[in-house]
């Protein structure tokens, strides 16, 4: 079988997970842990390698390591892995990603009740018996409970990455079909929604029947839910359903309309067409005088009297009357950025180093990449110690002097915990040494909004905290983001002149992009920032531009669309100045 490099990865971190189920050595886990980062984030072809058995000098990659994954990679299967695996089945490792259960409850679950499945372990809670457990007690069970149930509710939804990645894989598919004139996503996923729950595909052709075919024959279609002349539904691996609509050119435009929505933003604009005696549906407008030259869908909207309305502003939230008046922003674009904030190395739980996320950068075309790795009260991200902080510091300013220049340069800071009670993890006089400081919270995530909202509106008022990062703490599909008042957090921000952060990561999207316009109006410049903790994930900015649009932003709003020269002039001064 072919072996990839996340397969590789995949075995190593499945291996970490059941040698600390199995109460093993700490040290040893560690190894293996340590191994699926390095495997990840290495630059070369490390498949390649450990095929031909010379991994040899590569950190992190002990002896024993190195003999793995040459078997592995040489054979598909690793002996010891499939060893450790006996007893436990796929569905198993699904407990893994289940909020709230680490490996040391799940062990216990396992060992005591049987538990081996999501299912297993709901039918244990609704009977009770994961409250009697050492450990545990009735709120555990009852959170568990809570996160099973959001889990459930999540299963028809998707994360805008992963709707992006399957859309972009189709288009280019039906794209190539020579009867396509004209094909695009519709629906949230081009809306650029955080959450979508399934993907609209609109082809103008002359042989719509032979399209739906085509569609319900695809490697990519795992079921097929329906299908006809001019529709067909499949469903793909990941149980994402997909609808594909066809139509003839001249209705593509009114098609391409309705089927991106909203549902509110159409029937505002179908109530402007009854105004003027026409009739608005997907394939045309009807009535007496309709304009008939309707190429695009900004014909649609001249033909209403109004300016182009972006699709990933068509919410229903002031858009219309923005089109009316001549007033849409004209909105950030992702090639504006110039540079970002938010990154992780292997100096606390980034996959990479310092190196090669400077490369990833500087390949990606950015002018400048700031690194805040975790602070020393994440120690389960292994954040950094006075100590050591000092000393990536250093490192960071010789990087600069052997590789940077007039094009591109590091930026020193850091990803501070903010503490419980609002002060920071960090003292002034080390903060004053960084170029930036990104704050954000990480623990006690149950403290009520307004006791919330305090701890992080004292730490927004540190003249030494550039921003503020995750401002909820959500994790989209996963975990709720914590009890916060927006509006009090947006003033502060306005007020101290700290900038909000727009994580980009796509678990994340955060702060949420209904509340940035609010922020916009205020004055509060936005940072798009991807939280990467690999070379990889510096692509995520694509997304956060998107949301950021969604979110009525401009190029102006956001403060990493400055030029190298103009960051480092804004940076150095005092932050009321900013």
């Amino acid at each position: 079988m072919s072996v990839t490099r996340e397969r590789l990865v995949e075995v190593l971190e499945e291996i970490a997970l059941l040698l600390e189920i199995q109460g093993e050595n700490p040290f040893k886990i560690r190894a293996y842990r340590q191994g699926a980062e390095v495997v990840s984030g290495y630059d070369g072809d490390i498949v390649a390698l450990a095929r031909d058995n010379k991994l040899e000098g590569i950190k992190g990659l002990g002896e024993a390591l190195r003999d793995k994954l040459h078997e592995l990679a040489t054979t598909g299967e690793l002996e010891f892995h499939k060893k450790l695996r006996v007893g436990y089945p796929d569905s198993f490792f699904d407990l893994f990603d289940l909020d709230g259960l680490g490996p040391k409850k799940i062990a216990i679950l396992n060992r005591e009740l049987k538990v081996d499945s999501l299912a297993s372990l709901k039918a244990a809670c609704e009977a009770g018996t994961v409250a009697g457990l050492s450990g545990f007690g009735a709120k555990t069970q009852a959170k568990i409970l809570e996160s099973l149930a959001r889990r459930e509710q999540a299963a028809e939804a998707f994360r805008l990455d992963v709707a992006i990645q399957a859309s972009e894989e189709i288009l280019e598919i039906l794209r190539m079909h020579p009867e396509v004139l004209r094909a695009s996503v519709a629906g949230s996923t081009r809306r650029s929604k955080e959450v979508v729950h399934d993907l609209d595909f609109i082809v103008a052709t002359p042989k719509p029947a032979e399209l739906t075919a085509f569609f319900a024959t695809q490697e990519f279609a795992k079921e097929v839910i329906a299908q006809g002349d001019t529709k067909c539904s499949i469903r793909l691996e990941s149980g994402m359903q997909c609808d594909l609509r066809a139509v003839s050119n001249e209705q593509y435009p009114f098609a391409l309309f309705y089927f991106t929505g909203s549902k509110e933003h159409n029937v505002a604009i179908r109530s402007r067409a009854l105004k003027k005696g026409w009739s608005l549906n997907e394939y045309a407008f009807t009535g007496e005088n309709v304009p008939s030259n309707i190429h695009d869908e900004a014909d649609i909207y001249r033909a209403l009297g109004l300016d182009f309305v972006p699709p990933e502003l068509r919410e229903n939230r002031g858009e219309i009357e923005a089109a009316d008046e001549g007033k849409l922003p004209r909105l950030l674009e992702w090639e504006n950025l110039r540079g970002t904030f938010h990154n992780h190395t292997t100096e606390s739980d980034g996959k990479a180093s310092l190196h090669a996320m400077a490369e990833g950068a500087r390949e990606l075309g950015l002018q400048y990449l700031g690194i805040a790795d975790h602070s020393k009260s994440s120690p389960q991200a292994n954040g950094l110690s006075v100590e050591r902080l000092a000393a990536q510091v250093g490192t960071i300013a010789e990087w600069n002097r052997e590789h940077g220049g007039e094009h591109f340069r590091l930026f020193a800071g850091s990803e501070v915990d903010i503490l419980k009670s609002g002060e920071l993890d960090f003292e002034d006089d080390l903060l004053a040494t960084l170029d930036y400081a990104v704050a954000s919270v990480h623990n006690a995530l149950t403290l009520d909004e307004d006791e919330m909202t305090k701890r992080i509106i004292r730490a927004m008022e540190n003249p030494h905290i550039t921003m503020l990062g995750h401002l909820t703490g959500r994790l989209l599909l996963r975990r709720d983001g914590y009890a916060v008042n927006h509006e009090k957090i947006i003033d502060c921000a306005a007020e101290t002149r700290t900038v909000i952060e727009l994580n980009c990561n796509p678990k994340r999207f955060d702060m949420d992009w209904r509340w940035w316009h609010r922020a916009r109006d205020k004055g509060v410049l936005c940072s798009i920032n991807p939280d990467a903790h690999s070379v990889n994930q510096l692509q995520f900015l694509r997304f956060g531009a998107s949301v950021a649009r969604k979110g009525w932003l401009r190029r102006e709003d956001v403060v990493n669309t400055k030029s190298l020269l103009d960051m480092e002039a804004w940076l150095k001064l005092p932050k009321n100045k900013r």
